[in-house]
This record gives structure tokens, C-alpha cells and sequence, in this order.
């Protein structure tokens, strides 16, 4: 089937930068660059690179001291629920998006599961319009895989890619039904785009409020057995494997998983994974404050699940890492653990965390973190950002040294429910360029006047 697709990003107008990033160490694994460096954005665009020093700034071009800092390709998070339309009173397009620009990010996909849901082409012109006139940063918008996300009915999936799906999704809730997930794998292979799956049998999950183990039963909360995740891993791996359909795997939580996903990889069918922060960093114990912040789905578990997330990720089972940033309102937190919703915001902590918790420790690798922050949305077809002359200034500046804790400050989401709230973090975006525009500055960082005509510097 032949489809003619509009533009797969969409973002408010805004103008392209001409700036100088000076002597900082530029780190990006798929370019060979790790080292001190000059880079040159031009209109918009990387025009030169060059050892520190060498470059020349244009008249009117901005200058960043970039010593001591690190500048790296602009991430990219396959999975962010921006909540419009609907429920902008937890977050919208412009916080969103703003946000993600103060975490690094240059670009995001945001899921359907929404008020409406993004489940027919109207909804999916209207938020897309939308984000063409607030986003900060480009978005990609994934459509519903059924109709109100109720497992009843498929959407109409070539319509919705010809309005602008990157693929589809009924996150927030797991396509229960083997023969209904069949059906809409045999409509990805007509119409393209891949099915994003938020894995989750209902019949196992139903009632629980963290994961079941020890701090469950110490708490007396029902519990979500890591069985839930992984069984549907299995099956809708076997299924896309025996249709040749292309699924990817949300936000793993548990080693089974991990084990499904690296056993499909082998037998050579089209699964993908990503894992998020929270998971990476955090376990089951931290939901002893009952700090509703804590309480997400899948839910945090064990230190072994923990540990086999993180060597998913170093091994390429995990392919990338995702956020899964789930804003909500104050009120519908502050309430007892077991009635509050699922979900933690994660744009803004997102490489801070897993720089001070995984990176400093050196359980892994500077440059893995950045290709895995950087490639989440290849999945969906789009380009992963690089540092390279000609290509699309999508760059992220950073101080690894710079220590601050998320919530002192505020947040430029609309929302709170951090995880990482009160954690002291390493690694402070100081300014994102995304799409070739300046998206980000750090409050308190400010670019250098531009030089005069004929005092350009060297």
C-alpha cells in the first residue's frame, strides 16, 4: 500500500541559530568524535568543526564557552505523554516540550492515550496543528492500535499515517487479545510504522499497586507480578515474528523480559525494546515512603530485575532509553498510595540521573548512555541526531561536574510527581539546540555577546 505521509515532526515556528560553541569535549560515538572541540552552527546547521580555537564566529553569531563541558547529540525520547488533548491541567504541548528541551532533548514522540484519544485522523490533524503552533521542540504524535484504547475494534490505520502516525500504540493499556494484536500486525505490514506495545496481561496485573515481592507483602499492598510483562513480551514477540511485523517493546521492568526480547532478537525477528531512568536506577524499595511519586507502570522491582535492565541496555537487547514522562496534577497524587495513578515524570532528570547513578559509579559507559539517549526515535524512522558538518544542529551542552537536585529549583514541567525528586543528580543541560533553533538556555547561563564587526573570535 502506497501512502503519501506529511512531515513525521511537527514544532512551533522559531528562528534557525548562528552560533559558536568554543573548546568544548564533544562526545558522539556514531560520529568518531570524542575530544575537545570548535563547533560552528550556521542558520541553523552545523557548518564547521574544528579543534578548539580554530573557528571563526561569523558576524552576529553568539558565542558558548564551552570549556569544561560536555556537548553531545540532542536525545531523542520515543515515549512521552504530553497530555493534550484533554488533560492540559497535568501538562501541554509548550510545557511539555519545554520540559524536554531542559533534559536535552530535541525531539519527542508522544503517545495517544488522551482525552480525546488520538484515534482517528481528525484528532491526530488537530494535535499535530496544535504542536505546530506551541511545541518548543519536534514532536511526533503515535496513533491509537483500537478505538478508545478498548481492545474492541482497530482504528483506521492507513488513515491515521496518512494524517501523521510515526506508528501506533495503545499505551497505557496492553492489546489484550492475541487475534486482535494479529490483525493490527497484518495492517502495520500494509501501511508501515511500527506497534509500540505496553505489555501487561490484565488478568495478572488487575488490582495491584506495586510490584508483588518482599516490600509488597512488608506493605500490605496488592502486588503486579513481573509474569504480567513478561508473558506478553513472549507471545507478541511469537506473533510479530510469525506475521513478519515490526513491534517495539515500552518501558521493560523485568530480567524474563529482557531474556524474551534478546531470545527474539536471536531467532531474527523485528523486536526493538526500550527501559526507562526509573527502572534502570531504581527498585522496589523505594516505594517503602509510599511516596506516591514511586508509583508507575510497569512498577519498580527487584534489584535482580534492576541489574538485568542495565546489561539489556549494554548488550543491545534494550535498545534505547525512553522516559515514559507521565505527568499529573498535584491532587491526583497527594492521595494514599494504592488510589493514586501510575506514573513519574522524567524529561528533565532523565540523563542527570543515569549520569550520577549509573555513569559516575562507572557501571556504564559515558558514550553507551549517549547513543542509547540519542536513537530512540530510528525506530520510527527518523534520523538519529550527530554531530557533523551539514547535518541539523541538534546538540545538547552540558555540565557533568555541575550537582543539583530536581524539585529545589521547580520544574519547567506543569507537573511534580518526580521520582527523582530530592535526589542529588550530576550533569546540568545548560542550552539544547533542536531542529537548528535554540530551544533551552539554563537560567543562569548566559551565551556571550556577539563579537563586532571585524573583532570575530579565534
Amino acid at each position: 500500500m502506497s501512502l503519501i505521509l506529511p512531515d513525521p515532526l511537527v514544532r512551533a515556528p522559531a528562528p534557525p541559530a548562528d552560533l559558536l560553541v568554543c573548546g568544548a569535549h564533544v562526545l558522539d560515538p556514531r560520529a568518531g568524535l570524542d575530544g575537545p572541540r570548535d563547533v560552528l552552527v550556521r542558520d541553523g546547521e552545523i557548518a564547521e568543526i574544528g579543534a578548539p580555537g580554530t573557528l571563526a564566529s561569523p558576524p552576529g553569531a553568539e558565542i558558548v564557552e564551552g570549556e569544561g563541558r560536555h556537548l553531545f547529540p540532542g536525545f531523542v525520547d520515543p515515549h512521552v505523554h504530553l497530555r493534550t488533548p484533554g488533560q492540559e491541567h497535568k501538562e501541554d504541548l509548550e510545557t511539555g516540550t519545554r520540559a524536554a528541551a531542559a533534559g536535552g532533548f530535541c525531539q519527542v514522540i508522544t503517545m495517544p492515550n488522551t482525552d480525546p484519544v488520538v484515534d482517528s485522523p481528525s484528532v491526530m490533524g488537530a494535535l499535530r496543528d496544535a504542536a505546530a503552533h506551541q511545541a518548543r521542540i519536534p514532536v511526533g504524535v503515535l496513533g491509537a492500535v483500537t478505538r478508545g484504547l478498548r481492545g474492541e475494534e482497530l482504528t483506521e490505520m492507513a488513515a491515521l499515517r496518512e494524517a501523521g502516525a510515526l506508528g501506533f500504540t495503545d499505551d497505557g493499556r496492553p492489546v489484550a487479545s492475541a487475534g486482535m494484536l494479529r490483525r493490527a500486525l497484518r495492517y502495520q505490514r500494509l501501511v508501515g510504522g511500527v506497534l509500540a506495545l505496553h505489555e501487561e496481561d490484565p488478568t495478572l496485573s488487575a488490582g495491584g499497586a506495586m510490584h508483588e515481592g518482599r516490600v509488597s507483602a512488608l506493605l500490605g499492598i496488592a502486588g503486579i507480578p513481573s509474569t504480567s510483562e513478561s508473558v506478553m513480551i513472549a507471545r507478541d514477540a511469537e506473533l510479530a515474528g510469525y506475521e513478519g511485523a515490526a513491534v517495539h517493546m515500552q518501558h521493560l521492568s523485568c530480567a524474563a523480559s529482557v531474556r524474551a526480547v534478546a531470545t527474539a532478537k536471536e531467532l531474527g525477528w523485528d523486536v526493538t525494546a526500550e527501559a526507562s531512568p526509573h527502572h534502570l536506577c531504581l527498585t522496589e524499595d523505594a516505594v517503602r515512603s509510599l511516596d506516591t511519586s514511586m508509583k508507575m507502570n510497569p512498577p519498580l522491582r527487584t534489584e535482580e530485575d534492576r541489574l538485568a535492565l542495565i546489561e539489556g541496555l549494554r548488550s543491545g537487547a534494550i535498545d534505547c532509553v525512553a522516559t515514559d514522562h507521565a505527568p499529573h496534577a498535584r491532587d491526583e497524587k497527594e492521595v494514599p498510595f494504592e488510589q493514586a495513578p501510575m506514573g513519574t515524570t522524567g524529561l528533565e532528570t532523565a540523563f542527570a540521573a543515569l549520569h550520577a547513578l549509573l555513569v559516575r559509579p562507572g557501571v556504564l559507559g559515558l558514550g553507551l548512555v549517549v547513543e542509547r539517549m540519542t536513537c530512540g526515535g530510528a525506530r520510527f524512522g527518523l534520523p538519529i541526531p550527530r554531530v557533523a558538518v551539514g547535518e541539523p544542529a541538534n546538540l545538547t551542552l552540558i555540565d557533568l561536574e555541575q550537582r543539583w537536585t530536581p524539585g529545589d529549583d521547580g520544574y519547567e514541567s506543569r507537573s511534580e510527581n518526580c521520582c527523582f525528586a530530592g535526589t542529588e543528580l550530576s550533569g546540568r543541560v545548560l542550552l539544547t539546540v533542536a531542529a537548528g533553533s535554540v530551544a533551552y538556555r539554563e537560567r543562569s547561563f548566559v551565551l556571550c555577546a556577539a563579537p563586532e564587526p571585524g573583532e570575530e573570535h579565534r
